[in-house]
C-alpha cells in the first residue's frame, strides 16, 4: 500500500525542524498512542513506523536524500502489508481523515479483506468509524453539509455491513440526523444547473417536516434534527428563498394533506403568487379552497378572498368579502373612503401583495406591484372572460359610476384633504408572514387585525381624469352597456386601463418626506452637492468623492468581470454601508447589494436610530481574491482593514472595534443583467 503522506506529516513535524527536534517529537508520539481499543499488534507497528521516520529524519545523509525525492516530484510512502493498519492509523492521527477513510473502507473489502473476527478487521474497523466521522467535520467545518452527510452515511453502512461497533454507528446516526437541516440548506443553496441535488434537497425538506408532523411539529415531543419549534421556524424561513413559488405549492399541499393547517395558509400564498407572477388567474381558484377550508381561531380569510375576486374583475364582490370580515377596524377603515370603494380595495390589494403574498420565492422578485399590467395581460382577460360577465362588468361599472359621480370640489376639499391626512396614521397591510417565519409561532400570524393602509389614491386618479369621465357620464354610457352586452368587456378593460395607470402614477410617485430611509434611489447616483444627512445628531456633509469613480462601473454589467470591477463592487458595498449607518443617504446601496442584503442594513439603521445612535465604520480592501467563479456566482476571499464606532446622539463614543486584518468571504450573484453582493461570511 502507498500511503499519501511523506515522514515529516507521519511523525508531525515541520520539514524546517532539526534533529533534536525530529527525536522530542517522536518520543512525545510513543507516549500519547490512541485510546480507542486497537489492538496491541497495531500499536506496536504504529511504534515501530514512527521509528523508522524519525531515525531516517535524523540521519543528515538519509535527510538529504529524502528531502531531494521530495523535490524531483516523489510522494507518498511504500508500505508492507503488515504495516498497513498501523500506517492507516498514522494517517488519521495526521488529520488526513478523509484519505484514512476511504482506504480503510478498500481495505474492508474483497479481495483484500481481512479475515472475519480477525484484530485486523477490528482495527480496521475502527479506524473506518473514527476518520469517518472526523472527516464529516472536516467537511461541516468548510460549510460542505452535504458531502459531510454522504460520509457519514458511508460509515453508517460500513458499520451496518460489518456488524461491529454498536456505540460507534449510533454516535454516526446522531450525528447524520443533528446534520439534516445543514445539509438540505446547502444542496438547494446550489446553482440551479444543478438539478439533482435540488432535488434530493427537496425529497430530504419533505421526510423531516414529515416526521416532525408539518410545519407546527405535532410529534415533536423531543427535538428532531436538534431543532426546537423556533429554530425550525428560522431555517424554514432560511429555505423558503431557494424554493420557486411552483416548489413550495407543491410541498404545502402535500404537507396539507398530511395534516397541517399551516401548510393550507402557505400553500394559497404560493399558489397565489405564482398565479400572479405568471399570469395564470386559474390557480387563484384553488388557492380560495385552501383560505376557506383554514379553521383556526382569530383567522378572517375574508379579506384575502375579496383580494382575490378584485384580481379576477369582480368588485361588488370583492367589497362584499370585505363588508362580510369579522375585522371591524377594516370596516371603519374602508367606510373612511366615501365614494373610493375601488381605490381602496386596490390599495389594499397591492400592499398585500407585495408584503404577503410575493415574497420567500426564488423566482419572484417584484419591487412594485402594478394591477395595471396585470389586467392587461392577454392570459387574464381571456381567463376573465370566460368567468360570469358580472365580473367584467362590474369593475367597469365601479370604476365609471363611483368616480364620475364625484364632481372635483368633492375630490379636493378641505374636509377630504384633512380625512386623507387623519388617516395617515393607519398601518400598512402586509408583513405578518414575515415577521413569524423570523420567530413568532406560525399560528401567531392569524392574530393580526392591523390589516389597514391609507392612500390619495382615488383624489389623484379624479383630479387626472375627470374630464373623461365626465365625457362617459354624459354619453349615456349605462345605457349603452346595457343595450350592447357584446361590448362590454371592451369597455371594461378600458375602465380598468384607466383605474391601473392612476394606480401605477401613484405606486411610482415620490415617496413621503416623512420616511427619510425610503428615499434611497435604487436606480440613480447621487451628486456630492446633494448629499444630506439624515439625522439631527450628524451635520457634516459626506465626503462621497469615491462615489464619482464608482458611477461608471455601477451597476456591474460584465459578463465576466474582472477582479479590479469585483473590488470596486465590494467597495461600493462598504461605502453605502458605512453612509446608511452613519446616517446619511446612499443612492447606489441598491444597486450592489440584494433586496435581502440592503433591507438588512436598513433595518439596522432603523434600529440605531431608534436608540439614539449611529455608526461610523472605516474599512478598506487589503487584498482580494476570487476563490469561485460561474455565470451567476462568484466568491471572493477579501482581507479587510476594518474600524468602527458607535456614537451617540450626543458625540459620546459608546464602543470601538479596530481589526487589521478582518477576513470576509463574499458572495456575488448575477440579478437579471447586474452582479449583486448577494451575502458575506466574517471570518472565514
Amino acid at each position: 500500500m502507498e500511503l499519501p503522506i511523506d515522514h515529516f506529516r507521519l511523525l508531525g513535524v515541520s520539514p524546517s525542524a532539526n534533529a533534536e527536534e525530529v527525536l522530542r517529537a517522536f518520543q512525545l508520539r510513543l507516549d500519547r498512542p490512541p485510546k480507542q481499543g486497537f489492538t496491541y499488534e497495531v500499536l506496536a507497528q504504529r511504534s515501530e513506523l514512527l521509528r523508522l521516520s524519525a531515525d531516517l529524519l535524523s540521519n543528515p545523509v538519509e535527510r538529504q536524500s529524502y528531502e531531494l525525492a521530495l523535490i524531483e516530484g516523489s510522494s507518498g510512502l511504500e508500505l508492507s502489508s503488515n504495516r498497513e493498519v498501523a500506517g492507516l492509523l498514522l494517517l488519521w492521527e495526521s488529520n488526513a481523515s478523509f484519505q484514512a477513510f476511504k482506504l480503510a473502507k478498500k481495505a474492508l473489502q474483497p479481495p483484500q479483506a481481512p479475515a472475519l473476527g480477525s484484530g485486523r478487521e477490528s482495527d480496521l474497523t475502527l479506524i473506518a468509524a473514527l476518520s469517518c466521522r472526523d472527516a464529516s467535520i472536516e467537511e461541516q467545518a468548510c460549510r460542505r453539509y452535504a458531502s459531510g452527510a454522504d460520509l457519514l452515511q458511508e460509515g453508517i453502512q460500513l458499520l451496518q455491513r460489518m456488524g461491529k461497533l454498536v456505540e460507534e454507528r449510533k454516535t454516526l446516526e446522531f450525528d447524520l440526523e443533528t446534520l439534516l437541516p445543514y445539509r438540505i440548506l446547502d444542496l438547494l443553496s446550489r446553482e440551479k444547473e444543478d438539478e439533482k441535488s435540488h432535488q434530493e434537497g427537496l425529497m430530504l425538506l419533505e421526510d423531516f417536516v414529515n416526521k416532525r408532523g408539518g410545519l407546527e411539529g405535532k410529534r415533536n415531543s423531543e427535538k428532531i434534527a436538534g431543532l426546537n419549534q423556533n429554530d425550525f421556524e428560522l431555517f424554514f424561513l432560511q429555505i423558503r428563498k431557494f424554493l420557486t413559488a411552483k416548489e413550495q405549492s407543491k410541498i404545502y399541499v402535500n404537507w396539507y394533506r398530511r395534516g397541517s393547517e399551516d401548510a393550507g395558509f402557505l400553500a394559497a400564498f404560493s399558489l397565489i403568487a405564482s398565479g400572479f407572477s405568471y399570469r395564470k388567474p386559474e390557480l387563484f381558484q384553488e388557492a380560495r379552497k385552501y383560505l376557506r377550508n383554514i379553521n383556526i381561531n382569530g383567522f378572517d380569510p375574508m379579506p384575502l378572498i375579496g383580494c382575490l375576486d378584485l384580481l379576477l374583475g369582480d368588485v361588488q364582490q370583492a367589497e362584499s368579502r370585505f363588508r362580510s370580515s369579522s375585522d371591524e377596524k377594516l370596516k371603519d377603515w374602508l367606510d373612511n373612503y366615501p365614494g373610493e370603494t375601488l381605490g381602496a380595495l386596490c390599495d389594499y390589494c397591492i400592499n398585500w401583495l407585495k408584503k404577503d403574498v410575493l415574497v420567500g420565492f426564488s423566482d419572484v422578485e417584484i419591487q412594485t406591484v402594478n394591477l395595471d399590467d396585470w389586467f392587461a395581460s392577454q392570459e387574464v382577460q381571456i381567463y376573465v372572460e370566460q368567468l360570469e360577465t358580472k365580473g367584467a362588468l362590474g369593475i367597469a361599472k365601479a370604476g365609471f359610476s363611483f368616480l364620475s359621480s364625484l364632481a372635483p370640489e368633492q375630490q379636493i376639499d378641505n374636509n377630504s384633504s384633512k380625512k386623507l391626512e387623519e388617516q395617515a396614521d393607519l398601518p400598512m397591510p402586509g408583513g405578518a408572514l414575515d415577521e413569524i417565519l423570523k420567530g413568532k409561532s406560525f399560528k401567531s400570524r392569524f392574530q393580526s387585525s392591523d390589516a389597514f393602509l391609507r392612500s390619495d389614491l382615488v383624489k389623484n386618479i379624479v383630479s387626472k381624469y375627470y374630464s373623461t369621465f365626465e365625457l362617459i357620464k354624459k354619453s349615456d354610457f349605462k345605457s349603452f352597456i346595457l343595450k350592447r352586452p357584446i361590448y362590454t368587456s371592451a369597455l371594461a378593460f378600458v375602465g380598468l386601463f384607466i383605474v391601473g395607470t392612476g394606480l401605477g402614477i401613484i405606486i411610482q410617485r415620490k415617496p413621503s418626506e416623512n420616511n427619510d430611509l425610503n428615499k434611497i434611489s435604487k436606480s440613480e447616483f447621487v451628486k456630492p452637492e446633494d448629499i444630506k444627512i439624515i439625522d439631527n445628531e450628524s451635520s457634516k456633509i459626506v465626503n462621497n468623492k469615491e462615489i464619482l469613480g464608482l458611477n461608471k462601473l455601477i451597476p456591474l454589467t460584465s459578463v465576466d468581470p474582472s477582479s479590479q470591477e469585483i473590488k470596486f463592487l465590494i467597495e461600493s458595498w462598504l461605502a453605502g454601508k458605512a453612509d446608511v449607518l452613519n446616517g446619511s443617504e446612499s443612492q447606489y446601496l441598491s444597486s450592489v447589494a440584494r433586496t435581502s442584503l440592503f433591507n438588512r442594513v436598513i433595518e439596522q439603521r432603523k434600529k440605531d436610530k431608534l436608540l439614539g445612535q449611529r455608526q461610523i465604520i472605516d474599512a478598506n480592501i487589503n487584498s482580494i481574491n476570487i476563490v469561485q467563479r460561474s455565470d451567476k456566482r462568484i466568491a471572493a476571499d477579501v482581507e479587510l482593514d476594518y474600524q468602527d464606532k458607535r456614537i451617540s446622539s450626543s458625540g459620546e463614543i459608546l464602543s470601538e472595534t479596530v481589526i487589521p486584518s478582518l477576513k470576509v468571504k463574499y458572495i456575488i450573484g448575477k440579478n437579471k443583467k447586474n452582479w449583486q453582493i448577494v451575502d458575506y461570511i466574517s471570518g472565514n
